[in-house]
């Protein structure tokens, strides 16, 4: 005898209301702007289950429900949300539509970094570092998004990666979490201070606080004299230096550095809130490169969405 689909017991009317306002904001977002980036030229120009609705479903399921998995998110979404989404199409359907939108997530990212930015955030002082995306250990042999992904060693974690990493610089915010002004994905193996020195080294009049891996004397000191902009990172010890000098000089770079990381410790919180919120680093189960984008991009999305409607 077949068994009867579980009941909406789950859903609370809090959790209603964040499903609603999720699909309103993503219906204007789409109509405003998603929609001219993924049009379709073909007969099935207008589906159905539409992609405002399956966009919806990714982000309010990994938010609320903590399922992480798109297995995880169909099945939810079939046993306690078809009455909202009578139309939910298969598992193999939904995933495939999915992952022809990795371009919206990243436009969605895009707009909430332009549009809301929190009022107290300072303009002078940002902060900045990485954090990888794993696909698989560097035991192994890498299969998925070889294009776009390579090995690389993450210290952290003292092991050998394939994957990419996550570069985000922040506004600071005294007393409360960093708000990204730019977030940027690169292969595993890039290096940060030469992703500084592509993407940020021309921003005017700023200071930027940075781990031991941004310490670059000679480049800063153009920096600051073309930008008025400076580095600040912990002290790097000198290699060759006698211990006259060191021990001389230990008081004052200690003080120093600790001051450095105080300032840019809501950086590693930062990295840490989007982890609990999305599981980002774990992208084993990823199969593909469009579904390596989803992961990323739409992993962002959702947690800076919950920002706009749990501040």
């Amino acid at each position: 005898m077949r068994k009867p689909k579980r009941v909406n017991i789950m859903i609370t009317n809090a959790k209603k209301f964040d499903l609603v306002a999720i699909y309103l904001f993503i219906c204007d977002l789409y109509e405003k702007e998603l929609k001219y980036v993924c049009q379709r030229f073909s007969n099935n120009s207008n589906p159905d289950f539409t992609d405002q609705e399956i966009i919806t479903i990714y982000l309010f399921v990994m938010l609320t429900e903590r399922k992480f998995e798109i297995k995880q998110i169909h099945k939810f979404t079939d046993e306690y949300l078809r009455s909202w989404f009578p139309l939910l199409p298969s598992y193999v359907a939904f995933n495939t539509r999915l992952n022809r939108l990795s371009e919206l997530f990243k436009n969605i990212i895009e707009i909430i970094l332009n549009n809301f930015v929190p009022s107290d955030c300072s303009k002078e002082i940002s902060l900045l570092d990485s954090l990888p995306i794993i696909t698989c250990s560097g035991k192994r042999k890498a299969k998925v998004a070889r294009e776009i992904t390579d090995k690389s060693y993450c210290s952290t974690k003292s092991m050998w990666y394939y994957g990419l990493k996550l570069h985000i610089l922040a506004y600071r915010r005294l007393g409360t979490l960093p708000f990204p002004e730019q977030i940027l994905f690169t292969p595993a193996s890039e290096n940060d201070l030469n992703l500084y020195k592509q993407a940020w080294s021309e921003i005017q009049n700023r200071n930027f606080f940075g781990d031991k891996i941004y310490v670059d004397t000679t480049f800063f000191d153009a920096v600051f004299k073309n930008s008025n902009s400076i580095m600040f990172t912990p002290v790097k010890e000198i290699k060759n230096q006698s211990d006259a000098i060191r021990k001389r000089d230990k008081a004052a770079n200690d003080l120093f550095s600790k001051a450095v990381s105080k300032i840019r410790q809501p950086i590693e919180s930062l990295f840490n809130w989007i982890i609990t919120k999305t599981d980002i680093q774990r992208a084993s189960r990823v199969r593909s490169t469009k579904g390596l984008m989803v992961h990323a991009f739409g992993r962002i999305a959702a947690a800076f969405i919950s920002l706009i409607f749990n501040p």
